[in-house]
């Protein structure tokens, strides 16, 4: 990494630092309060929305770059392809998330108005960009082309995750630091592969993520709130799709690094599908929910799954660097290893030693 990045990476936990702390006060008019129900994790009232610092701390990373590079030092190398239109549109389209969001945190807006505007920034982003996933691929196996699916697959992919990404915002320090790390690794990947979008992108929002925890670990001051993690995983899926598409690494890179969410949601909201329940209603169902509920606590539950996105998002930097037989190997692993620890949680469930906490 060079200068130019160390310097915007650094504005961005800065600022994103700053705006959190002023966003934590409880009459700030930007700052709707989460009043504990029955289905909530945390104890007291608490501020939410604090994903407007996470932005805050992204526009001034991006302004900070490209002051850089009028004053000729950019961020990346020199010789990288910048995609200025495509970046544009994506950034439009989070903007647009973003906003339905924010609304959303401060009036409640129906489900299915939610949806109508994710469905058409995910739109935005295939259509206006030019983005889609155009094939899968089975290490070892082969290619499966998508052909006339591929749009809508995409279309799908990315409000899957915008919305996944909403439901596992549920626990202290947990949405933002699957941000913090998840976009860390993405990162990482991407200047390895020499893409400066997804580079860039990635490691302001990582580092503004970084900035938003200091206020958001147990026991949080403040949360994330829609407006954060909406757009967050709107973002994290266009730039998978960026990724796939220009050819940078295969779809099951940027799954495997954020397969803690990925998994965890898609499997709850299958469950409470197939037992007829109202799967979009707010629950305590999720894995992470479940192991708090048991006793482990935010904490505790925390550094664990922190440990699970280090595994995965390692495991996601040497995927690209492998051969494919052991490509194969890593993701019946960790299909495997998911197997597991669903198992586990569910033991520890049954264990009559295990105390129901809220608060810790």
């Amino acid at each position: 990494m060079n200068a130019g990045a160390i310097v915007i990476a650094a504005g961005a936990l800065a600022v994103a630092a700053w705006l959190t702390g002023r966003l934590c006060s409880m009459t700030s008019w930007l700052q709707p309060v989460d009043h504990p129900n029955e289905r909530s994790l945390h104890a007291r009232p608490t501020p939410r929305t604090g994903g407007l610092a996470i932005w805050g701390g992204l526009a001034v990373g991006l302004a900070g770059s490209v002051l850089l590079e009028r004053a000729g030092m950019r961020s990346w190398p020199a010789d990288w392809p910048v995609q200025v239109e495509i970046g544009a549109w994506i950034a439009g389209m989070v903007v647009l998330v973003g906003l339905v969001s924010f609304l959303d945190d401060r009036k409640s807006v129906p489900a299915g108005i939610r949806l109508a505007f994710h469905t058409l920034a995910a739109s935005g982003v295939v259509a206006g960009a030019g983005l889609v996933v155009p094939a899968v691929t089975i290490p070892n196996v082969g290619t499966i082309p998508l052909s006339w699916l591929a749009a809508p697959a995409t279309v799908l992919f990315i409000v899957w995750m915008a919305n996944l990404y909403n439901f596992m915002d549920g626990m202290d320090g947990f949405a933002g630091g699957m941000t913090w790390l998840g976009f860390g690794f993405l990162a990482a990947i991407a200047w390895i592969g020499s893409h400066a979008l997804i580079f860039l992108l990635s490691l302001l929002i990582a580092m503004a993520a970084a900035g938003f925890l200091f206020y958001n670990c147990p026991p949080a001051r403040i949360f994330m709130g829609d407006v954060g993690s909406v757009p967050t995983g709107f973002l994290a899926a266009s730039l998978a799709v960026l990724g796939v598409h220009d050819g940078g690494f295969d779809l099951w890179v940027p799954v495997l690094i954020f397969s803690p969410f990925i998994v965890d949601a898609t499997v709850t909201v299958l469950r409470r599908m197939l037992q007829g329940q109202q799967f979009w209603r707010a629950h305590r169902e999720h894995y992470y929910q479940r192991l708090v509920l048991a006793g482990w606590g935010h904490r505790k539950t925390m550094l664990a799954e922190y440990a699970l996105m280090l595994a995965t998002g390692t495991t996601a930097v040497l995927y690209v660097h492998v051969t494919e037989p052991v490509r194969l190997a890593m993701l019946l692993a960790w299909v495997i290893a998911y197997a597991i620890l669903a198992w586990g949680v569910r033991v520890m469930e049954r264990n009559p030693g295990s105390r129901r906490v809220v608060g810790a």
